[in-house]
């Protein structure tokens, strides 16, 4: 029997459909999609060896497996934890911050709610970039180490947490000083002065406030104040007598026929 050319192309076109649908339908009962529930133990073990492996992608999906088929048994509340530690080792920290969040949300009282306060902190200082970029991340570091020492000030959690601390206070007082400077370069004075006062304010035992106090001399000087520039310059002198930016200083106020003095009455005497 002869078929018209219409006829062939619907055939052919029935024929194409018949065969996509056979290799979606492939597709779709792939041996990786099918749901094999195991033991708990066996799924925890079997993350635990990829997570000794460093292959941290697969121990970070065993563990979150432990949850999601056993999430009533005690092996998935460490496995929550241990997903969030395979996440952070392969540097995954939103996806460790959200588990973290997470576990200590639903175990407020484990016993090792301490380290998950303070791998959450670490998660973010891992984070944090040079000065010259956005320190939103160091702040959250600052905070959540922060809360380390409020919440567990006695372990070795809150004792790391203070020396890291010290960097991320340091980092935040930078950013104020390039804002600082980059405003007084522009000749916005006053808006540079309140970011120098920021940094001798909230962050005085930064290495940043010999600076500070120069910049404010220069600042003061620049507006006509004399008597907090020499505030400025007297308090870098008496705290800071060998740094050559009280010697900067020294300079600027004896060219303006001024010399260092502390003033009762300026903030910056009060400050310190």
């Amino acid at each position: 029997m002869i078929h018209s050319p219409r006829t062939r192309a619907s055939s052919l076109r029935l024929a194409v459909a018949f065969l996509s649908a056979l290799l979606l339908t492939a597709c779709g009962s792939t041996d990786e999609d099918e749901y094999v529930e195991r033991p708990p133990e066996a799924l925890y073990n079997d993350a635990y060896d990829a997570m000794l492996d460093e292959n941290y992608d697969r121990a970070a999906q065993l563990f979150d497996e432990v949850e999601r088929q056993h999430p009533y048994s005690s092996w998935a509340t460490q496995a929550q934890l241990m997903a969030a530690y395979s996440y952070y080792q392969r540097n995954k920290y939103d996806d460790a911050i959200i588990a973290l969040d997470r576990f200590i949300e639903l175990h407020p009282g484990h016993e090792d709610v301490a380290y998950a306060y303070y791998l959450k902190a670490l998660s973010y200082y891992e984070q944090i970039t040079d000065v010259e970029r956005d320190q939103r991340t160091t702040k959250l570091a600052f905070d959540a180490f922060g809360e380390v020492i409020r919440r567990f000030p006695n372990t070795d959690y809150a004792r790391d947490a203070t020396l890291k601390i010290d960097l991320a206070r340091d980092h935040l007082a930078g950013k104020e000083m390039e804002i600082g400077r980059y405003y007084q370069n522009r000749g916005y004075h006053l808006a540079a002065i309140n970011r120098y006062r920021r940094v001798l304010e909230l962050y005085q035992t930064t290495t940043h406030v010999p600076e500070a106090l120069h910049r404010l001399t220069e600042c003061y000087l620049a507006l006509g104040v004399p008597d907090e520039a020499q505030a400025a310059a007297a308090v870098l002198g008496y705290n800071f007598p060998g740094s050559e930016w009280y010697q900067d200083s020294y300079a600027l106020l004896t060219d303006a026929d001024l010399r260092p003095e502390e003033k009762e009455e300026s903030w910056i005497s009060s400050a310190f």
